[in-house]
């Protein structure tokens, strides 16, 4: 620790503070006043030092002390993060609620890892032998179902001169080098530093959901980087929530930032009852919660985004996939907002800092899937963030700058929210950039022609969209007998493939080859229904059969492979082969 230096208070406004006295680099942090806030020098002016205070500033006055640590805001990275649940700049919650209750008091702090908490860790380099940054130094098992990988800092290299199996808290020393590096099993790493990696991979591989509309028509690679707007209402938190509960990422970082108070509390209350369907465990053994809500002072708002892919990216080095909720983007974009005008620097578009693109995209680049130091094995880092445009409007800046660094465009509907269609997906104005890559995957993983019928799903959607325009005009009657039988196949889309009931304990979560079932039962019911209709048979009849409204309940239903071989017979029975 650097020698701590002295100034004093200034000027306050809001959480921007000035201090003079001081000598401070960009991003140190700082202690204001006498509670000792939590500060972080943001602007350098002359004499003058411009900090943002991450708690209420409320009461301070100038001439109180300000402290300089001469350290860059850090996190604490090590066993005990996993069931953890922080706030905004890695105050662990249940922690600080033993301390002073249910509402934080200012100046108060805690650190991120429990310090009296003993690990049991297993060496598993030897003595002589040479390490590098990122190396693997041995193992702890952190929770149930999940090991920790402790591994030496990336910015250390050396000799092992000393190193043993045992018992340790995270403060304890494991071992040296022989350079005098002292090993622990935790180590700390600034929030607004990307982490190195050995090198970048392609993301080849999904991310798989469990959500039949992101799984078919729109897949997240592994390593990839996905967009979810939408207006008040519409469902991003409860598909953010679904994403996290159900994708097949090893580890889950969830980040609260800035939502509201009661839509955190449904998360930090719902995750610790939920079970993990990998391991029959609970889910909060591989997770990571970090709670900011609109009520916290902005400032931590804006760090707590930095913190959560500062963790995502320590479990990404350890070899694990690793999935990113940022909750939402717009709070965070608010929160600079806030800081920027305080600061009195020139706006951008609605009010916006100019450099709102720039610090969005060095966001999500730090996703990826990579080859970590350590080459062990490979992890990633997928985000997936919410945006929240006012009034549902996409072509507001923070929705725009999104667009530009994200390969997945998740766009929520009100309209269809309102016709009780969730998850509300707009079919036709969502994409994902990575379809191409991925249909290999899907090929050798789920079916053949996964492609072939994610292309044709995609392509009666359109078709229907069209036709509904002339249905406007002159009712569905005055369409032609083949039009119409593609109306029925694309709300069958609509209604099985792409509906899904959250709350459903079977419908939840649909695995790939059920989702692949569903749409080649509706490409069967199509085919079927077109050459019926050619051999004669009366339109009315085709679109009445039982089997076809019989086949929306394959979604609750957990025996769905002989189910659907029921249905198919049933509707080549009723169609006539």
């Amino acid at each position: 620790m650097k020698q701590q230096e002295k100034g004093a208070l200034y000027r306050i406004a809001g959480p921007i503070v000035v201090a003079t006295g001081l000598h401070a680099r960009m991003y140190d942090v700082v202690r204001v006043g006498n509670e000792k806030l939590m500060g972080e020098v943001i602007q350098i002016e002359g004499e003058k030092i411009v900090i943002q205070v991450y708690e209420d500033t409320s009461g301070i006055r100038p001439g109180e002390p300000v402290i300089n640590t001469g350290e860059p805001l850090k996190v604490e990275l090590g066993p005990g993060l996993l069931t953890n649940i922080y706030d905004g700049i890695q105050r662990p919650l249940p922690v600080l609620i033993r301390q002073m209750g249910d509402f934080i008091t200012r100046g108060v702090d805690a650190p991120g890892l429990d310090p009296g908490k003993k690990w049991k860790f297993t060496a598993r380099v030897k003595k002589g032998q040479h390490v590098k940054g990122g190396a693997i130094l041995g193992e702890v098992q952190e929770t149930e179902t999940m090991i920790h990988y402790v591994m030496l800092p990336p910015d250390k290299e050396g000799k092992v001169e000393d190193i043993s199996s045992g018992s340790y808290t995270v403060e304890e020393v494991i071992g040296k080098l022989d350079n005098g590096h002292e090993m622990r099993l935790k180590q700390h790493w600034p929030v607004r530093r990307p982490r190195p990696v050995g090198r970048k991979l392609k993301p080849e591989a999904p991310l798989v959901t469990g959500q039949r509309v992101f799984d078919s028509l729109f897949p997240l690679a592994k390593g990839g980087v996905a967009a979810i707007p939408g207006p008040f209402g519409a469902g991003k938190t409860v598909s953010q929530q679904q994403l996290a509960k159900w994708s097949d990422a090893d580890i889950i970082v969830y980040v609260g930032c800035g939502e509201r108070g009661n839509e955190m509390t449904e998360v930090l209350t719902e995750f610790p009852e939920l079970i993990d369907p990998k391991t029959g465990k609970a889910l909060m053994n591989r997770t990571v919660l970090i709670a900011n809500t609109s009520n916290m002072p902005v400032a931590a708002r804006e760090a707590s985004i930095y913190t959560g892919v500062t963790i995502a990216e320590y479990f990404r080095d350890m070899g694990y996939s690793v999935a990113l909720m940022a909750d939402s983007t717009s709070r965070w974009a608010e929160a600079m907002r806030e800081i920027s005008s305080r600061l009195e620097e020139m706006p951008g578009e609605e009010g916006y800092p100019a450099y709102l693109s720039t610090r969005l995209a060095q966001f999500y680049e730090r996703a990826g899937r990579v080859i970590p130091l350590s080459a062990e094995k490979e992890g990633s880092v997928s985000i997936i963030g919410a945006v929240s445009p006012p009034g549902g409007d996409f072509s507001e800046p923070v929705t725009q700058s999104t667009l530009r660094v994200t390969k997945v465009f998740w766009a929520l509907d009100a309209k269809l929210a309102q016709r009780r269609h969730f998850p509300s997906i707009n079919w036709l104005t969502s994409y994902s950039l990575y379809r191409d890559t991925l249909d290999p995957w899907f090929r050798k993983n789920v079916a053949e022609d996964w492609p072939a019928l994610v292309n044709e799903m995609m392509g009666i959607l359109q078709e229907e969209e069209k036709l509904l325009e002339i249905v406007q005009l002159v009712g569905s009657d005055g369409l032609p007998d083949r039009q119409q039988v593609t109306l029925e196949v694309a709300r069958l889309i609509r209604e099985v493939l792409l509906q899904q009931n959250a709350f459903h304990e079977i419908d939840t979560y649909s695995e790939p080859k059920k989702t692949y079932l569903i749409m080649q039962t509706v490409k069967h019911y199509a085919g079927r229904a077109y050459k019926a209709l050619e051999g004669g048979k009366k339109l009315q009849d085709i679109l009445r059969i039982p089997s076809k409204d019989t086949f929306a309940e394959v979604k609750f239903t957990r025996e769905y492979e002989g189910f659907i071989r029921d249905i198919q017979k049933r509707m080549d029975a009723e169609l006539g082969r």
